[in-house]
């Protein structure tokens, strides 16, 4: 394990430059089971040594937890970190499967007060619009948005699920830094619309999940018998039952291209997320969320991983043939709206 640092990159034409891999800081304080937060904290440290600098949030990890548990690291490296958190959306305690988006000019007001007092910062260096209430003009919640960066509350604004209709209607109100949505070699859809609207645009784009939420990395292949109780992934499609066996079959072809390679399944998924960059002409950020120092280590190594075109190739049919949906409920994704 070598620890030259990462290479970076600019996040839309005046965004912040950002290490070419970022870090997912979620499964820290939320949805993924338990967490050791001292390890959590080592791995955080890590990351920065490593040339990780954008680490992301939002106000409904936890109901603001994450950003609270984040915010000793970040004030002890305020200079050198990126900071990203979103609004709008919400998830009952009692309810894990339940979404309530808010966009409405007076919410956005709040939810920034809100994260800056939890995160301890004077200014948000990356704002998301978590998800899209499609009640609310986007226009509306962007001007808003751009109200904070002319405040000196907010640096740079991000959307995450949104189609590319929305992503110009955005851009056109104020420059976009950065669209967040899921990319990975199970999910594709962003690549149809979004991804050349972004890179007309000069947008970057931040994929979330690029390892399936773990399944990329057989951390796990079926989430009702291998993952606790309070582990959110219990509730997707994707990984229950006959999905979840038709799915890991998929991964044959990616421990191929691991064993060719020498190197790990999580390895495999993330090299070819970061290619997407190349492949498509645009910046291109992932944020994979682990917990654990020597998996940060193993996922900025994966930058380092060129997939030749036949390893490409072979690949390249495994999105079509995933079976289930993201979520059990993809009313509050950008599914359905492109």
């Amino acid at each position: 394990m070598t620890d030259s640092r990462l290479p970076t990159v600019r996040l839309g034409e005046s965004g912040p430059e950002v290490g070419v891999q970022g870090l997912g800081c979620m499964g820290m304080s939320f949805a993924y089971g338990p967490s050791d937060a001292r390890e959590s904290r080592a791995t955080l440290e890590r990351a920065l040594e490593l040339g990780v600098t954008l680490y992301d949030t939002a106000d409904s990890y936890g109901a603001g937890e994450n950003e609270r548990f984040l915010s000793p690291f970040f004030r002890a490296h305020r200079d050198e970190v990126v900071i990203a958190t979103k609004f709008a959306l919400s998830i009952p305690p009692d309810e894990p499967t339940k979404r309530i988006i808010r966009n409405d000019p007076p919410y956005i007001r709040r939810a920034v007060e809100a994260s800056l007092k939890r995160l301890d910062v004077d200014v948000i260096d990356l704002y998301y619009m978590h998800r899209r209430h499609v009640d609310v003009p986007i226009e509306e919640s962007v001007g808003t948005m751009a109200e904070l960066v002319r405040e000196g509350k907010v640096k740079h604004l991000g959307l995450s699920e949104v189609t590319a209709g929305e992503l110009r209607a955005a851009q056109a109100v104020h420059p976009i830094a950065a669209v967040q949505s899921e990319w990975s070699l199970f999910s594709r859809d962003i690549e149809a619309h979004v991804v050349p609207a972004a890179r007309e645009l000069g947008v970057g784009l931040v994929p979330y999940s690029p390892l399936g939420r773990g399944f990329l990395a057989g951390t796990f292949t079926d989430a009702e018998q291998d993952l606790t109780n309070d582990d959110f992934r219990r509730t997707m499609p994707r990984f229950q039952g006959g999905n979840a066996a038709a799915n890991a079959a998929l991964l044959e072809p990616v421990r191929a291209v691991a064993g060719a390679h020498g190197v790990s399944l999580a390895q495999v998924a993330l090299a070819w997320v970061q290619q997407r960059s190349a492949v498509h002409g645009l910046p291109v950020v992932q944020i994979p969320g682990t917990r654990k120092p020597h998996r940060v280590e193993e996922n900025v190594a994966a930058t380092r991983i060129v997939l030749t075109e036949e390893e490409l190739a072979l690949l390249e049919p495994v999105a079509a043939k995933v079976a289930g949906t993201r979520y059990a409920d993809m009313s509050f994704t950008s599914a359905g709206r492109e």
